[in-house]
Formats: structure tokens, sequence, C-alpha cells
């Protein structure tokens, strides 16, 4: 057998653009796999010369998807920059706001993105993989019920935003609009809604994936799975916090790597290119960078649902908390390697984010209207960082006196886990292709490697590895390629 490529492109159901080569041997065994995101956004060069306090909404405009984990972690390099502390309600209406952001886009990928390879099957015809075949297994009720709660949620981010895609919400100090008590009845009755829903979608991720036995061979499988490095936000007691709260890093084996605030992420995490990728690959700085490779001597970490878990000591909420012992009970105690495991951990989640959507609405303090501390502090340098559903997502801010800035640093939560995403496309694809035998089923376990994480490579896109490559087919009208001009 000759040795040949196999191009999985456009790969599907993720935030970005981005394609798969498969290189095979002359045994037809594989002989590497990559992962090629061939996008470019350069959000970071073009915000150089606006004034500060317009990034909450420029950088919201990278994705469309997670725009208020942008906005938020916008708003909180502001708070560093103008060395304003937010007041006690605004620090809650953002908290009530990014918790409901954390629900609905969790309800995305775990019934429309990553959904379908579990629900319809992974090896399910494709024109059956996706929202329509979900609804057709789980029923036009559960389907409807989808819909309805994730538009009641974009509501409320919309009350307070303005709207859902970009919103308007954050300013150094606090935020823009506060909670009438008119209002508060009706978003509590929604919150608990809210969480009824996740609590089923628990139940439907236990009677469907739980419950059979070749989807728990899949998810524990050595093909899904890699011993690395997990990095998470935490609040003082280290349980799990998407909106505040110290970066823990845990090292493969659970225990504590290192601490420490958003203002010391520069002395841990650093970047390197690939020739092959718009994306940048994160690492352990006091590591190094040790290649695509796995354990203690490694730089590789992970972000996302998993990670957090791995990188906490528990949920913050009690049915989330009992959720999370289950989790781990189930599958051998901590750390959890398995990298399927993420849309276990995502559900876990849902559940936590509804419960504290359940407790902010129930604190009173929640309908003050002292929303906002006015900054006086002359601008310098600001940095600020939330748990995006993808992971981790650090804003850094270089100004001068006037709040014009000089220096834009993003690295987002795509970025952080995009080595071992790489790693999870290579290892995959050389578990499950052998002697040249390659199917519609097989390629899509493939891409399950890296639909796991939920990545996002429109955010993720920063590197420009010498220039910008263009490639442009001419097909005939029987789809045939009758010319191909290459920059």
């Amino acid at each position: 057998m000759e040795a040949r490529k196999i191009t999985i492109d456009p790969i599907t159901r993720l935030e970005g653009h981005g394609k798969i080569d498969i290189f095979l041997n002359n045994e037809g065994d594989v002989d590497r796999a990559y992962l090629q995101i061939p996008e470019l956004r350069g959000f970071e060069v073009f915000s150089i010369g606006r004034p500060a306090e317009e990034m909450p909404q420029i950088t919201s405009r990278i994705c469309g998807v997670c725009p208020t984990a942008h906005h938020m972690a916008a708003v909180k390099a502001l708070d560093d920059l103008y060395k304003v502390e937010p007041t006690t309600t605004g620090k809650m209406i953002r908290e009530l706001v990014y918790n409901t952001f954390m629900m609905e886009d969790h309800a995305l990928h775990v019934y429309i993105l990553g959904g379908p390879d579990f629900i319809v099957g992974p090896d399910a015809p494709k024109e059956e993989r996706n929202v329509l075949g979900v609804i057709q297994k789980v029923g036009i009720d559960v389907g409807k019920t989808v819909i309805s709660m994730r538009r009641k949620l974009r509501e409320l981010i919309a009350y307070f935003g303005g709207k859902v895609i970009h919103p308007v919400l954050g300013l150094p100090g606090g935020v823009s609009k506060g909670l009438d008590f008119s209002d508060l009845q009706r978003f509590r009755e929604l919150a608990k809604e809210n969480l009824d829903f996740a609590l089923f979608t628990l139940k439907v991720f236990k009677d469907i994936v739980l419950a059979n036995e070749g989807y728990v061979k899949m998810i524990t499988s050595d093909a899904y799975t890699h011993k690395t490095y997990y990095m998470g936000m935490v609040d003082e007691n280290n349980k799990v916090n998407f909106y505040d709260g110290k970066l823990r890093v845990v090292y493969p084996d659970g225990k504590e790597y290192a601490k420490f605030h958003t203002n010391q992420y520069l002395d841990y995490v650093a970047e390197h290119t690939e020739p092959w990728s718009y994306v940048k690959f994160c690492y352990l700085k006091p590591i190094g960078w040790k290649g695509f490779t796995e354990g203690n001597d490694s730089g590789v970490y992970c972000v996302a649902p998993l990670a957090r878990l791995n990188a906490s000591d528990g949920m913050a909420t009690e049915k989330a908390q009992s959720a999370y012992e289950e989790f781990y009970n189930t599958l051998g105690g901590k750390p959890v390697h398995h990298t399927l495991a993420n849309h276990w951990a995502r559900v876990i989640e849902m559940i936590q984010a509804a419960e504290r959507m359940v407790e902010l609405l129930n604190d009173d303090r929640i309908t003050s209207k002292d929303i906002r501390n006015i900054p006086t502090a002359i601008p310098t340098v600001g940095m600020g960082a939330v748990e995006a559903p993808r992971g981790t997502l650090f804003h850094h801010y270089e100004t001068d006196e006037r709040g014009i800035i000089t220096k834009a640093n993003l690295i987002v939560a795509t970025q952080n886990n995009s080595a071992r995403i790489a790693m999870g496309i290579d290892k995959s694809a050389k578990n499950l292709i052998s002697k040249g035998i390659v199917n519609d089923g097989i390629l899509n376990k493939i891409e399950m490697a890296f639909r796991a994480y939920d990545p996002c490579h429109g955010c993720a896109t920063h590197s420009l590895p010498g220039k910008m490559p263009l490639t442009v087919k001419i097909f005939s009208p029987n789809g045939e390629v009758v010319e191909t001009f290459k920059r």
C-alpha cells in the first residue's frame, strides 16, 4: 500500500474553521495527524490606538458564541487598569449574568454541538448528527424545552446588557444597569426553572451516555486519554468559580503545582508557535516547551470543564458537588484524564451555574442601586481573567496616561488547550485507523477528540507564521477541480 493523505475539511460542529490532515505510512497506519487552523482575526493588533473603555465592546466581536466571556474579562481588566473595586451589587450582577451565560452556552454544546455524537451516535450518518437528529432522538418536547430555556436565559442577559451577542453591561467599577425590584420575582422563577433543566440534562446524560456500555468504553479508552497538567479558577476554598478567584494548576497526579493571581499569569503561561497553524500553543513557562508530550516533564496543560474539576477541590454548590462526587467515583478517582469526560463535566458545571443563579437572585443585595464605583486613577496596566465555557481566558492591556491602548494580549481558552487538542487528534487517529481502513464513523470519532473541548478558533488565532497562504480552487459544474492557484 502506498503512503497517502486523508483530509477532513471542513471540520464540523465547532466555533471557527479548521481542517485535519492525516498522513498514512506504507502499511496504512497513521504516521502523523495535524489539526490545522487557517483563519486569523488579529484583534490584538487593531485594538492598539483605541480607548481602553472600548475594549469590552471591541473584544466581544471576536466571537458571536462567547461574547459575554470576552466582555467580562475585558471589564475585569479595566477594573485593574483603573485600580477600582466594583461595588458588591455590581459584582453580583456581573456574576449573575456570567453564570446565566455559562449555563446557556454549555446547553448549546451539550445538545447541539457535542451532543449529537452521543445522543444520535458517533457512527450515525453525518446528515443525522446535528440538532435535528438530536430532537428526533429525544423527542420534540425536549427539543422545545432546550430552545425555550436558552431563549429565556438569553433574555436575562439582554435585560442587563441591552443585547445578547454584544452586551454593554460592564463598566470599570461596576455595571451600567441594575435589577429593578419589580422584575425580581420573574427572574427568580426563571432561575428555579433553569435549575430543573440542568438536573434534567444530567438525567439525559446518564440515561443515554452512561447507560451505554460502548460509550463508556469509548470515553475511557486510550485513544482519548492524556495525562497532562490542569488549570482552573477557584475560590478561597479551592472550589470551582467561573467569574472570580485565583488560578490553580495541578500536576498530572492531581497535586497542586501552583496557585496565582491573574496579574501573575505571565510568570506561568508562555506561547509556542508551529508553522502549520495560526493558533499558538500555550505551555507552563517554568517547565518550558518540551513538544507535544505528556507527564510531569511536559509543559502541556489543559483548561475547560474537565480541567476545572481536576484543578479544584470540589464544586461551590450542593447539587453540583453531589454530581462531582459521582463523576469521580464512577471514573476511578481524581484526576480524570479522559478527554471525552469533558461532556459529563460540562453538565456538572451547568448545575453549579444554575444553583449560583438561584443564590444570587435570593440575596436581597441584588436589587441595590449601588451598582458602580467611579474610577479616578491614571491607567497603566490592567489584567483580567474569567473561566470561559471553554476554559481560562486572560485579557491584558497596557495604555498611555490617557487610557489609549498601546499593547493588548489575549490568551483564550482554546489557545490554552491547543497543544492537548493537537495531541488528541494525533493519538485518536493513530488508535482508530489501521491498515488503511477508514470510514465516515472513524473520521467523526477523530473529530470528537477536538469537539470535546468546544473549541473557538475565531478567538484563538493569534499567530501569523511568515505570510498568509492562500489557495483558490476552481470547480467544474460536476464538482471536479479544474485548476488550483496558490500564493
